[in-house]
């Protein structure tokens, strides 16, 4: 008895410390983070921390709306149209980490808490953008916008929220706007079904190989991370390819045994596309539901609705636009496979050419005719090399030095943050942060976000960004550094091109700032900036040899130059192949059998047999992941006309001219959407873009 009275009561005693110690922690999302630049204190953050503060965000967010509309003072941009840029920090700062998390650090326990959040973020931002009230004090701002002595850049605010406004269906009627919300509330559930099952469908497949025969052809790193993962999974005298990039695409390209390539082809070409994990059934269940969106907006297609919105205003325009790119690219994809043909006849191959050996052979052929094997390129390109060279052009372009942070607050490990500079004064520019490598919690693909945006916050201070790019690039091993791919190295340079806009931003509002511009303009500044990655006056300052230091050759920089139009028809067929897909998908009220009309589309279209859209129905993300690219995956080959344009002219002037360089930084990188796109490109270039261009760059015209 006393001895149970004994425990009773030190288990008291603990419950009491436990509950003291609770009560002096607090949740970090609730006040200004006290870090330096303000970072989230990532180590402070635990799942728990965001319903509660998603909620507090979400009251504070209902109150500065409430203060908006009880304003009895004629609207105007100080008492209507600012206050939307501040509604909420506690909300600013939970979703900043939240929506990061959603991506790259998808725990079990962090997705059944997502389950619960997101409807709570949709409810919020219906309340906000279905606001009636609200929204007819941004009309009367809007409708008196010209009379009220606003500079040019508050006139553009004032516009951007009308029309983001109107187009979430806030001139509705009551009834049409109930009908929207359940329309979108569905939706939401379907985008995170569909990424779920696309991140749960990448992790559950994988090819064992036990016969070291098969591995014939790959390179060693790839072999030597194939035999870390089967260790990982408790395998012995075995190896194990998973369908994440770093692991799939070199068995594509490298791996002599075509059952191995075939396997590892057909499990990502079919990915999520059978059993539990299907994403087949919620691609019929998002189409149907975006046909009713569209036609409860005004719209005949949900197609002609996201292209109203961006440079190209209808389908029909951004359909011919893909057919000028997407024919002459077919063309040229036939050329490359009858190179490959012929090299596969003349070693006795005795097949024809499929679509799991289109990178196969492409690497023998481009070997062949450049003398230029990717095996031989890899041990230069160590990824803190070529961070450096992307750090040492950036410099050099626009003036900004890059200086990590040892000690700044990192949610991995193998997370790298760093202080962006005036390389002259040292004053602050942004944090960028970045997040290269494959793990089970992090989707598949590269990206760029920010978890603090540049502009003018309710306490009157300007902040500078804090943005991030995260990869899936080749992991070190025991033996070796991470070695890049020549399409990773081009993935790296092209996500910071753009952080460079996200960091280099400008412009005084956050509604205005960084990447908050047109889609179909956004991509412009992270294409044009994959030029410098393989330009011999770049290449001969990063790449070096991971084991001997030495200098990539110059013979080797020539091949890699004189390849750099090779295979062209493939990357821009199945790249077109996909935005073209993607465009007739918004046409449709619905689509009981996506497999089939993906099909139809490649018959339609005339899609080369041997080449696969470069992303399938049921892990194209960018469209049915959430409506970001959704009718609009063709914006990629716009920006592509747009930055072919651009680099025109830095190859005229020079690659690094200061004058051309300062130029685009004033008018591209730093404006953000403070004017509208074509004004800026055409004060930049001189003219209106030049499709024309792009057919150049590709090599498909002179």
């Amino acid at each position: 008895m006393n001895r149970l009275t004994i425990l009773a009561a030190g288990a008291m005693l603990l419950a009491s410390q436990t509950t003291d110690i609770m009560a002096e922690r607090q949740n970090p999302f609730l006040q200004p983070y006290d870090t330096k630049y303000e970072i989230a204190p990532f180590d402070k953050i635990e799942t728990a921390d965001f319903i509660p503060a998603i909620k507090a965000g979400i009251e504070e967010q209902d109150q500065a709306i409430f203060n908006i509309i009880r304003n009895r003072a004629t609207p105007d941009f100080d008492n209507t149209i600012l206050p939307l840029e501040n509604l909420s920090p506690i909300l600013e700062r939970v979703c900043g980490v939240f929506y990061h998390y959603m991506e790259a650090m998808s725990t079990p326990e962090f997705a059944a808490m997502a389950d619960e959040a997101i409807p709570l973020l949709n409810e919020a931002n219906n309340k906000l953008m279905l606001n009636d009230q609200l929204f007819q004090r941004i009309k009367s701002v809007y409708d008196m916008r010209d009379k009220m002595g606003l500079t040019p850049v508050q006139k553009r605010v004032v516009e951007k929220y009308y029309r983001e406004f109107a187009e979430q269906g806030a001139a509705l009627p009551a009834d049409k706007k109930e009908e929207l919300v359940k329309i979108n509330n569905e939706l939401s559930k379907l985008f995170i079904q569909f990424n779920r099952n696309l991140l749960n469908a990448t992790n559950q497949f994988a090819v064992i190989v036990y016969d070291k025969k098969e591995l014939s052809g790959l390179p060693e790193a790839s072999v030597a991370q194939a035999a870390e993962e089967a260790a990982s999974r408790g395998l012995t005298d075995s190896w194990v390819f998973t369908l994440h990039a770093p692991s799939r695409l070199p068995v594509l390209q490298y791996a002599d045994s075509r059952g191995l390539r075939k396997a590892i082809y057909q499990g990502y070409t079919n990915l999520a596309s059978y059993g539990e994990n299907s994403n087949l059934p919620v691609i019929s269940k998002i189409v149907s539901l975006r046909d009713k969106k569209a036609h409860l907006m005004g719209f005949d297609t949900f197609a002609q609705m996201m292209t109203s919105r961006v440079m190209a205003k209808t389908p029909e325009a951004a359909t011919q636009l893909l057919m000028q790119v997407f024919e002459p690219a077919v063309n040229r994809s036939r050329e490359e496979v009858a190179d490959m043909q012929a090299y596969v006849d003349a070693h006795g191959g005795g097949f024809k050419i499929a679509p799991y050996d289109y990178y196969y052979y492409a690497d023998k052929v481009k070997k062949q005719k450049f003398d230029l094997d990717e095996a031989e390129i890899r041990p230069y390109f160590a990824l803190d090399n070529v961070m450096k060279g992307m750090f040492d052009a950036t410099e050099k372009l626009y003036g900004v030095k890059m200086v990590p942070m040892p000690d700044a607050p990192k949610y991995m490990d193998d997370v790298q943050v760093f202080d962006v500079v005036d390389a002259k004064t040292g004053e602050h520019v942004a944090v960028w942060m970045c997040d290269y490598f494959p793990r089970d919690t992090k989707r598949q693909g590269a990206w760029m976000e920010q978890m603090q945006s540049a502009g003018l916050y309710g306490d009157g201070s300007y902040k500078r960004p804090i943005v991030y790019n995260v990869g899936n690039f080749t992991r070190p091993t025991a033996e070796t550094p991470s070695l890049l791919t020549t399409d990773e190295v081009e993935t790296m340079f092209h996500e910071f091109g753009h952080a460079l806009q996200g960091m280099l931003t400008t412009a005084p509002y956050k509604s205005l700032a960084g990447t908050n511009v047109d889609r179909d303009y956004v991509e412009m500044c992270s294409q044009i900036n994959e030029h410098w990655a393989f330009e011999p006056e770049v290449l001969k300052t990063y790449a070096r040899h991971y084991k001997t230091g030495e200098v990539i050759p110059d013979e080797l920089v020539a091949k890699i130059s004189e390849a750099g139009k090779f295979n062209q028809g493939f990357t821009t067929t199945e790249l077109a192949g996909a935005a073209l897909l993607d465009m007739m998908y918004g046409g449709k009220a619905e689509v009981a059998d996506p497999k089939a009309f993906e099909a139809e589309v490649a018959e339609k279209i005339g899609m080369p047999e041997e080449i696969t859209f470069r992303y399938r129905s049921p892990y194209f993300k960018h469209i049915f992941g959430d409506d970001g690219y959704a009718s609009g995956y063709y914006t990629y080959l716009w920006a592509q006309v747009l930055e072919a344009d651009a680099w025109e002219l830095f190859k005229q002037k020079g690659i690094f001219d200061k004058k051309t360089a300062a130029s685009f930084k004033k008018n591209i990188l730093e404006s953000g959407d403070t004017e509208d796109a074509m004004v800026l490109f055409k004060r930049f270039r001189g003219h209106e873009p030049d499709s024309k261009a792009l057919l150049r760059l590709r090599g498909f015209e002179k």
